[in-house]
């Protein structure tokens, strides 16, 4: 028997039956990976042996140019969260996010997905504080952004406090600043270090988000290959051949007015033998290399464990991917260890996005872009409205079509230098001394890869074209 509804039946039908065919809004997996420079095979430098992220990139796309703000963990951290450039001065080091969240924290990146109705989850290092604490040994006191997280931990195990997990050695032990050496490599399973609790911990929450309706934003932090050079002696082995050895004009120390430092971190938290000193000793050196690549590879494994139970759990469907690193670390170019300088291997570090529907996945994408564009590009994929004003654009064209070219130049900061990358030049700007302008060096990395000469003499044009378009320095309040 035929029944005509009524008007008012009709358009409740019609109502359920658009909600019924709204799909559900994409979820958001965040990885995230410590001082990881593009030294994967995905990036073309096989240094480390790196399946599992090679693997991925075949899904995704990689930007080979990506740059960070600032090339220290918790002012990268924080341009990554605000989507903007450094604005003051304590956005420029570690302490960021603690000192200026109150202003921006409910409009930033996890604060937006949270408002929208994502439960918001961060495990591991994603902040500058593991687990999101500042007091002693990071493990109680103030949160370090607040109201942005549904949660925020660390996995549970064998080290007694987030700082010591942050910089762990085998089975709990934590580092002694000053006394504890530079790299480790102990012959025991990879549960004897924290990056395979913070997989195992990862794993189970994935299982746990699967089985229920709401869209999410999961932040997973890794540890490694942050100093100490640390990891279980099977992946020491798989590097028994080592990896490549720099050029000496790549290694030696700048003759001209530059950016070069004494490798702090590397020398003054760790302790070296008499003649372990990279600088002068080419077999410590290549020790070093073998043991960040070590690190590299244990990481990998576990960041692979993760992306399997992301499949495993049919979530790829419905779930957007971003593997990222805070920056990246020379090992030896410069005359430099570690990070806290404007140079290319310093601000260059991975990034690879994957999301359901992707166009040519696998297939490089060769455009300058920034840690900044993160932000708005999330947002725009997950039909969220982005904060009006952050420096970031998205990577929609990028992603779209891999041959996309550069949308605007990269801009990073340290104390107060600055500099730009475009696609051919990078210009590094030092407060001025003496004289009325500031010093500069200049990079052209289409003859000179390796930063090994300062072209500001040889071209004057492009250093007063790039000086006008630098970003000022962040101002005191």
């Amino acid at each position: 028997m035929n029944r005509t509804l009524s008007p008012l039946a009709f358009l409740v039908a019609l109502c359920c039956a658009a909600f019924a065919a709204e799909p559900a809004r994409q979820n958001v997996f965040f990885i995230s990976i410590d001082d990881l420079r593009n030294d994967l095979g995905a990036f073309g430098a096989a240094h480390a042996k790196t399946p599992q992220l090679d693997s991925f990139a075949k899904t995704a796309r990689v930007f080979t140019h990506h740059y960070v703000q600032v090339p220290t963990c918790g002012a990268s951290r924080c341009a990554l969260l605000r989507g903007r450039y450094p604005s003051v001065p304590a956005q420029v080091n570690n302490d960021g996010i603690k000192a200026t969240q109150q202003a921006w924290s409910a409009q930033s990146l996890p604060g937006v997905f949270r408002a929208a109705g994502y439960r918001t989850l961060a495990l591991g290092k994603i902040t500058h504080y593991p687990g999101n604490r500042t007091g002693k040994n990071w493990a109680d006191g103030p949160e370090e952004i607040s109201g942005v997280w549904e949660r925020a931990w660390i996995p549970a195990g064998p080290w007694p406090s987030p700082q010591a997990i942050m910089h762990g050695y085998a089975n709990g032990e934590a580092r002694r600043p000053g006394k504890s050496p530079p790299w480790q490599s102990h012959d025991g399973p990879d549960e004897a270090y924290p990056d395979a609790w913070v997989a195992a911990e990862a794993v189970k929450t994935l299982r746990e988000l699967a089985a229920k309706k709401e869209p999410w934003f999961f932040g997973v932090g890794f540890f490694k290959p942050h100093l100490p050079f640390a990891a279980p002696k099977k992946w020491h082995d798989l590097h028994a051949a080592g990896v490549p050895d720099l050029k000496p004009e790549a290694a030696a120390k700048p003759t001209w007015p530059s950016g070069w430092h004494g490798s702090g971190e590397f020398r003054g938290n760790y302790a070296h033998a008499p003649g372990d000193n990279p600088a002068t000793n080419a077999d410590y050196a290549s020790e070093m290399r073998r043991a960040y690549a070590a690190s590299i590879s244990y990481m990998d494994a576990q960041v692979g464990r993760v992306l399997d139970e992301l499949r495993r759990l049919d979530l790829e469907k419905n779930t957007i991917v971003v593997v990222w690193s805070d920056h990246g670390f020379l090992l030896g170019e410069h005359a430099i260890w570690g990070k806290h300088c404007l140079y290319e291997h310093a601000l260059r570090s991975p990034l690879m996005l994957r999301h359901p529907g992707l166009a040519r996945p696998g297939v490089a994408s060769a455009a300058t872009v920034e840690t900044v564009d993160i932000f708005p590009t999330l947002a725009e994929l997950c039909g969220l409205n982005a904060p009006a004003g952050l420096d970031g654009r998205s990577l929609r064209p990028q992603l779209a079509d891999p041959a996309a070219p550069t949308a605007k130049p990269a801009h990073s900061f340290w104390g107060r230098e600055r500099t730009i990358r475009t696609d051919r030049w990078r210009l590094i700007a030092h407060p001025a001394k003496d004289t009325a302008k500031p010093q500069v060096e200049l990079f052209d990395y289409t003859t000179d890869p390796d930063e090994t000469r300062n072209h500001a003499t040889a071209h004057p044009e492009v250093v007063a074209d790039l000086l006008t378009k630098l970003k000022p320095a962040p101002a005191k309040p």
